[in-house]
């Protein structure tokens, strides 16, 4: 048994530009530099999400997830903007689906805030992509603060109990 509370959804999606866009927010008691590399370093960002491959420099990558059970293949990442340490906007390619993923980090008095926004999410996708950040942003809390990832479980807290809330999230987008 965890000791680990069980998480609350803490995303919302609203709609932007006519497109319903998923947004998930976490603080990091670490200087932006350091979250920076968490999320862009290939040995770090496998800690929590998965891996990558290539050189960044021609505006691409090979990205693996490392989470997602036997299903997971390689997508290509094309890397829309790059500002370090201060926004990374990829999209990645998986089949004939594109997925926008955009991180905003700011830092203030020693906290950095790690802003993430998912445009065109499909209405339908939504009640799972929204606890899939969910989990995978906590799975990277605990990874730069030395908590339990093992104890982060998304079968029994982040899917399907979080399915209702973004369901509620979407609807009240699109209503």
């Amino acid at each position: 048994m965890s000791s680990q509370p069980t998480p609350g959804p803490t995303g919302r999606i609203d709609r932007v530009d006519d497109r319903l866009t998923l947004f998930v927010t976490r603080t990091f008691p670490a200087p932006i530099e350091d979250v920076w590399a968490a999320v862009t370093e290939p040995e770090r960002l496998a800690r929590w999400l998965g891996t990558w491959s290539g050189d960044p420099a021609t505006g691409h990558v090979t990205f693996r997830m490392l989470f997602e059970g036997d299903g997971a293949g390689e997508e290509e990442m094309d890397i829309r903007e790059c500002d370090e340490p201060r926004r990374l906007a990829v999209t990645s390619h998986v089949g004939e689906q594109r997925w926008y993923l955009d991180v905003d980090l700011s830092e203030a008095d020693g906290v950095t805030t790690l802003a993430f926004s998912q445009p065109d999410v499909d209405p339908e996708d939504a009640l799972s992509v929204g606890p899939g950040w969910e989990f995978y942003f906590d799975r990277l809390v605990a990874a730069e603060t030395g908590g339990d990832l093992g104890a982060i479980d998304f079968e029994r807290d982040y899917y399907p109990a979080m399915a209702e809330y973004y369901r509620q999230q979407r609807d009240a987008a699109t209503a």
